[in-house]
């Protein structure tokens, strides 16, 4: 597998470095992946897989339009993001993209490579006027943390459990997690081709949260398959993923592992200290082989 992973990382690497400034999305998904500059905010998941946690670290930047009843010059959101980029020089966003524009405000949501430089950015941007050539009104600008809907879960644990949620058929499973976007590669036996996950290392990994009664990966069942997975191909190479479920035994296990993943990337570190990360999507579901009910990201 490490072998694999760096003839990946290699060709990442001189992507990143000769042809692109961005992390590489590939068409038809959400995953992105990405080459990691700073892993000093990873914490370990798996020492035997080589896997961490890595924090995802956004920011929030609205930049409040002026009320004015003179006509302005028309100008593009770009224009801003320029200037929003030389506010926060020498230090650069890793990805930054315009979330929402109206006639009060334009707001991005950009992504840097760890926490503290969010904060580091934040201090350089908040509260900070951008002037635009030919434009008589000043723009001020707004940065906060950005807050995903992962801020939810506590509150619906803990309604669920209000209402009863202990009195559930046995047939219910409330401490299972849906996983979406796990790269095969990443869980395959090593020597193998990385087509297909293992469900024992699948096991193994989450099993850093606690002990696990159940695990179910669709793909690896042949009359699932076809509904499952997929194969997102970039610059003459693809990275496959799957989706699986795993119910814990114990629901503090359960409520452990959403906690510890609220807000990570799955981090991939070679030997060399090199390492690759991806978004995943984590939902808790209250049927273990049924669809998820609630999604975080």
């Amino acid at each position: 597998m490490l072998a694999a992973f760096e003839v990946q990382i290699r060709v990442l690497l001189h992507l990143y470095e000769n042809v692109l400034s961005h992390p590489l999305r590939f068409p038809g998904a959400t995953m992105t992946v990405t080459v990691v500059y700073d892993n000093s905010e990873a914490t370990e998941l798996c020492a035997a897989q080589h896997l961490y946690l890595k924090p995802i670290a956004k920011l929030m930047i609205n930049v409040l339009l002026p009320e004015s009843s003179e006509p302005m010059r028309p100008f593009s959101n770009w224009e801003v993001l320029d200037q929003l980029k030389s506010l926060i020089c020498p230090d650069q966003f890793t990805t930054v993209r315009l979330s929402k524009s109206t006639k009060d405000f334009i707001r991005f949501e950009g992504e840097a490579e760890t926490r503290s430089l969010v904060q580091i950015l934040k201090a350089k941007l908040h509260g900070k006027i951008i002037k635009l050539n030919g434009l008589k009104t000043d723009l001020k600008v707004v940065a906060t943390d950005a807050q995903g809907e992962w801020e939810r879960f506590p509150r619906e644990k803990e309604a669920s459990s209000s209402d009863g949620a202990e009195e559930q058929d046995q047939d219910k499973s409330p401490d299972s997690i849906y996983f979406e976007g796990l790269p095969c590669k990443w869980f395959a036996p090593k020597g193998s081709s990385g087509e297909k996950p293992c469900e024992e290392i699948l096991r193994v990994v989450f099993e850093s949260f606690g002990k696990i009664k159940n695990v179910d990966i669709p793909m690896l069942d042949p009359y699932r398959e076809v509904t499952t997975g997929g194969n997102f191909g970039g610059f003459g190479f693809g990275l496959q993923t799957f989706e699986a479920f795993i119910q814990y035994q114990e629901s503090t296990d359960f409520v452990k592992a959403m906690e510890s993943l609220r807000g990570m990337k799955l981090m991939l570190k070679g030997d060399d200290g090199k390492a690759l990360a991806c978004n995943i999507k984590v939902r808790r579901s209250q049927n273990f082989f049924h669809s998820p009910l609630s999604r975080w990201s």
